[in-house]
C-alpha cells in the first residue's frame, strides 16, 4: 500500500491549518536581521515578522534549504515506511532550494541503493512564488489523502505549476529598492510619481506587467489582467499582505466579476515580503496564455 508524503517549504505560505489539516511537511527557510538568525514559522508568525520590518533599518536576508537538510528528512521518511515523496519548491530561478532538494535526491540513492525499487521522490519546481505553488500542495495533499497515486499528484502539480500566474501590486518600492529587485533612482522617481507595479509571475521569471498611478488604480488594475486571462470557472486565490481590508475588497472585486469566491488566500511570509514589503496584493490563477 502506497504511503505518500506531500511536503513543500515555507514559501509557499500554506497556513498553519492547512500544514496541520492535511498534514504536509513545510521546510522552513532561515532569515538574517543583522547578526541574528531567525527560522520562518517557528520563530515568528507572519504579523510578528511585518513589525520585525518596521523595527530593522536594514535588508533581512533568507538562506536556502541546503542539501544536507532535504538528505536528512528524505531519509527520516524512508526509515518511516513512506513509499513516495512529493515535494514542492520555491522558483528554480530565485533560489537554490530546488537544485539542493534534487542533489538531496541523489545523495539519499546513492548512500542507500536498495531504496531505489521501493522509495520515489519527486521534486518538482514551483516554478513561482506563495501560494502559485502552494495551492497546487493543499490539492495534492488532498488527493493523497482520497487514494490517488504518486503519479497522478505528479501530473496535477505539474499543470497547475506550468500555467499558473500571479498578478502581483506592489504599494510602495520601498523595500524593491533595499533589495535590489528595483533600481533606487527608478524607484525613487516611482514614489515621487505615485506608481504602482503590477508584475507578472510565470514560468520562473518576474516581469513588469502594467504600471497605474495611485493606489487606488491598483486593484482594479490586477483584477482586469487577470479577467483577461483566467480560464473561465477554474479556481482562484488571492494574495496579500499585512492589510485584510486589501485582501477582502479584492475577493470581492473578483467574486462580483467571476461569480465565486477565491479558493483560498495566502498572506505572503517572510521569504516574499523581504523583497515585496509587507502591503501587497495579487491573484493566483490558471491562465490560457500557455
Amino acid at each position: 500500500m502506497p504511503k505518500i508524503k506531500i511536503m513543500t517549504d515555507s514559501a509557499s505560505d500554506l497556513s498553519v491549518e492547512n500544514e496541520k489539516k492535511y498534514d504536509i511537511m513545510v521546510v522552513p527557510f532561515k532569515l538574517a536581521m543583522g547578526e541574528k538568525s531567525y527560522t520562518s514559522r517557528q520563530d515568528f508568525d507572519n504579523e510578528e515578522f511585518y513589525k520585525m520590518m518596521d523595527e530593522y533599518d536594514g535588508i533581512p536576508s533568507t538562506s536556502q534549504i541546503t542539501a544536507f537538510e532535504y538528505l536528512e528528512i528524505f531519509k527520516d521518511l524512508y526509515y518511516s515506511d513512506y513509499t513516495d515523496v512529493i515535494n514542492v519548491n520555491i522558483n528554480s530561478k530565485g533560489s537554490s532550494t530546488h537544485s539542493n532538494a534534487i542533489m538531496a535526491a541523489e545523495q539519499f540513492f546513492e548512500e542507500i541503493p536498495e531504496a531505489r525499487d521501493e522509495f520515489r521522490i519527486y521534486n518538482i519546481d514551483g516554478r513561482s512564488y506563495t501560494g502559485a505553488y502552494g495551492y497546487p500542495v493543499v490539492e495534492a495533499a488532498k488527493k493523497a489523502e482520497k487514494g490517488a497515486s504518486a503519479g497522478e499528484i505528479v501530473s496535477f502539480i505539474k499543470d497547475w505549476v506550468d500555467n499558473c500566474v500571479i498578478f502581483f501590486g506592489m504599494y510602495s518600492l520601498q523595500y524593491a529598492k533595499k533589495s535590489g529587485r528595483i533600481p533606487a533612482a527608478a524607484a525613487f522617481v516611482g514614489e515621487i510619481m505615485g506608481l504602482r507595479p503590477v508584475s507578472r509571475i510565470q514560468h520562473n521569471q518576474i516581469t513588469t506587467e502594467a504600471k497605474v498611478r495611485g493606489d487606488k488604480a491598483l486593484l482594479p488594475k490586477i483584477m482586469e489582467l487577470t479577467l483577461n486571462e483566467m480560464i473561465p470557472h477554474t479556481p482562484y486565490c488571492i494574495v496579500y499582505g499585512n492589510d485584510s481590508e486589501v485582501r477582502d475588497e479584492l475577493a470581492q472585486m473578483m467574486t462580483k466579476a467571476v461569480g465565486y469566491p477565491p479558493a483560498d488566500f495566502y498572506q505572503i511570509g517572510s521569504e516574499v515580503a523581504v523583497n515585496a514589503g509587507p502591503k501587497v496584493a495579487g491573484v493566483i490563477f490558471k491562465s490560457l496564455n500557455k
